[in-house]
C-alpha cells in the first residue's frame, strides 16, 4: 500500500486530508512539523510527502530535501505565484492551494505516485511500487490499467455509478472517455434499461435540436413523419452526450430544461412530455471557462458539473502503457489471424517514453499499423510508427517544463504588470497566451514562456486554448 507522509501543523485539515486519503487506500502517517516528522519517521521511505508551506520552526520547503529522491507535494493558502515559484525551484515536484478540492488533491496524489513510478522503472533498485492490495478485479469497469492514478478512478466510479447523479467526465481525445460512461451505466441501478451515446461534434447544428429532442411531422421541410429524439430513447436509462462542448446554446437550453423538469418537448409540438434519464457528459474542453466568455450556458455547467471524473491522458498512466498495448497488440493479431507476436525491447521503452498526444485512439492505431505490417514474430519501434526523437524529447523536457514556466512567469510578470500575487501558474499561462498569440509567432510564445513548442502545444490542449490562425502566425 502506498505510504504519504502528511507534514501539517493545523490538526482540523491534518485529519481530513488523512481520512481522505485512508478512504481511497492510501496508508498514511502525520507530523506538526519539520522537527516533529525527523524525529518520528524515516522520511525517505514514504512514496510520497504532502507538506504545508509554512510550518512553525522550518517551512515545508524543507522536506524537499529530507525527503529526496521521494516526491514533495507542497500545500499553501497564499496561492501566489510566488510561492509556487520558490517551492519549485527547490525542488517541490508540485503545489496545491488550500482549500483543496478533495478531487483535485485525490487526482494530483494519483499521479504524481504513478509518476514516480514510471521514472522508476529503469532502476534496478527501485522496486516496482504497484501496490498488490489495491490491484483488485477490474472486470466489472471494463477498462485497462491499474496505475494509481487509474485506481483513484476506479474507486470513483464504483461510489458514483448507483447514484442518479449527473457526471461529467474530463480529460483529452482519445482517452476512453466512453468507456468510463460505460462503466458508469454498467455498474447502475439503470443497467438493463437503454445507454444512448451521441457525439455531440459529429451531428450538424441544424439537425442536433431534432436529433435530441425528437420532431413532429411537419415541424421542419422534409419532416414527413414524426420522430422520437435520442433523449426519449433513453428514458429509464443512460443518455452519453460526448463532446457537450460543442453543443449549440439553443440546444444547451433544451437541454438544461431536461435536467431541471425532467420533461422534453419535440421540435414543432406544443405538448412536453416527462422522461427519466441520467445525464453522462464527457469534454476535451475547459467548461468552466467557456461558460466566462458565453460559449457554453453557465447553468447548464453547474447541473453538469454535479459529479467530475477526469480520466488522465495516456502519457500520465505510468506502466499503462504497456499492459494496454500487450492487449491490443493480442486482439489486433488475432482479429487479423496472424501467428504470436511480442514487442522488442527497444520498443517497450519506446512505448513508455513517446507521449501519445493522441492517446489510447492513437496507440490502437499504431499498433494495427505495425500487425498489418510486420512479417515476423517481432514488432519493432519502427512498425508502430513511433516518432523516438520526439520521445526523446519529451522525456528530457518534462522534468525542467513546471519550473521553466514558473520561473519565467515571475520574471515576465513584471514586464506585463499583472498582480502575480494572486495569480496561479495555470492563470498566469492562459493569460499570457490569450494576451501575446496575436502578435506572438508559437516559437516566440514558447521562448518567452520558457518551455518548448511541444509543451506549449500540450499545455493549449490541456486547457482547451486553440490556437488562432494570424498572419503572423508560422
Amino acid at each position: 500500500m502506498h505510504h504519504i507522509l502528511i507534514v501539517e501543523d493545523e490538526p482540523i485539515i491534518r485529519s481530513a486530508l488523512r481520512r481522505l486519503l485512508e478512504r481511497n487506500h492510501y496508508k498514511v502517517s502525520e507530523a506538526g512539523s519539520v522537527q516533529e516528522a525527523q524525529e518520528q519517521h524515516h522520511i525517505p521511505s514514504f512514496d510520497l510527502i504532502i507538506s504545508d508551506l509554512r510550518l512553525p520552526g522550518a517551512p515545508g520547503t524543507e522536506m524537499i530535501k529530507l525527503a529526496e529522491p521521494r516526491p514533495v507535494l507542497i500545500m499553501t493558502s497564499y496561492a501566489s505565484l510566488r510561492s509556487a515559484v520558490d517551492s519549485m525551484r527547490l525542488g517541490a515536484i508540485d503545489y496545491i492551494a488550500k482549500p483543496f478540492d478533495h478531487d483535485e488533491m485525490l487526482q494530483t496524489v494519483a499521479r504524481i505516485i504513478a509518476d514516480h513510478q514510471h521514472d522508476s522503472l529503469d532502476s534496478d533498485d527501485q522496486p516496482l511500487l504497484f501496490d498488490d492490495s489495491i490491484a483488485v478485479d477490474n472486470s466489472d469497469i471494463g477498462i485497462i490499467g491499474s496505475s494509481a492514478a487509474m485506481q483513484a478512478l476506479y474507486s470513483k466510479i464504483r461510489k458514483v455509478a448507483p447514484t442518479d447523479s449527473n457526471v461529467l467526465i474530463q480529460g483529452e481525445s482519445g482517452t476512453g472517455k466512453e468507456l468510463v460512461a460505460r462503466a458508469l451505466h454498467n455498474l447502475s441501478k439503470r443497467a438493463k434499461a437503454p445507454m444512448i451515446s451521441v457525439n455531440c461534434a459529429a451531428i450538424p447544428e441544424t439537425l442536433i435540436e431534432s436529433e435530441l429532442f425528437g420532431h413532429e411531422r411537419g415541424a421542419f421541410t422534409g419532416a414527413v413523419t414524426a420522430r422520437t429524439g435520442l433523449v426519449e430513447a433513453a428514458d429509464g436509462g443512460t443518455l452519453f452526450l460526448d463532446e457537450i462542448g460543442e453543443l449549440p446554446l439553443e440546444a444547451q437550453a433544451r437541454l438544461l430544461r431536461v435536467l431541471q423538469e425532467g420533461e422534453i418537448r419535440r421540435v414543432g409540438s406544443v405538448h412536453s412530455q416527462k422522461v427519466d434519464v441520467r445525464l453522462v457528459a464527457a469534454t476535451h474542453r475547459d467548461l468552466k471557462g467557456l461558460a466566462k466568455t458565453g460559449g457554453f450556458r453557465e447553468d447548464l455547467y453547474y447541473r453538469l458539473h454535479v459529479i467530475a471524473l477526469h480520466l488522465p491522458a495516456l502519457r500520465d498512466r505510468g506502466n499503462d502503457v504497456v499492459e494496454i498495448a500487450e492487449i491490443l497488440l493480442e486482439r489486433q493479431r488475432l482479429r487479423m489471424d496472424k501467428e504470436p507476436m511480442s514487442f522488442t525491447q527497444q520498443a517497450r521503452q519506446a512505448l513508455q517514453k513517446y507521449s501519445w498526444p493522441g492517446n489510447v485512439r492513437e496507440l490502437e492505431n499504431s499498433l494495427e499499423r505495425a500487425v498489418i505490417l510486420c512479417e515476423g514474430s517481432q514488432v519493432t519501434t519502427e512498425l508502430m510508427g513511433i516518432d523516438v526523437d520526439l520521445a526523446e524529447e519529451k522525456t528530457h523536457q518534462d522534468a525542467s517544463d513546471a519550473a521553466d514556466l514558473a520561473s519565467a512567469a515571475a520574471e515576465l510578470s513584471a514586464e506585463t504588470e499583472l498582480a502575480s500575487g494572486d495569480l496561479s501558474l495555470e492563470d498566469y499561462f492562459q493569460h499570457f497566451v490569450f494576451e501575446h498569440q496575436d502578435q506572438m509567432t508559437e516559437t516566440e510564445l514558447a521562448r518567452k514562456l520558457g518551455i518548448s513548442r511541444k509543451c506549449l502545444w500540450e499545455r493549449r490542449q490541456r486547457f482547451g486554448i486553440p490556437r488562432r490562425k494570424s498572419p503572423s502566425t508560422p
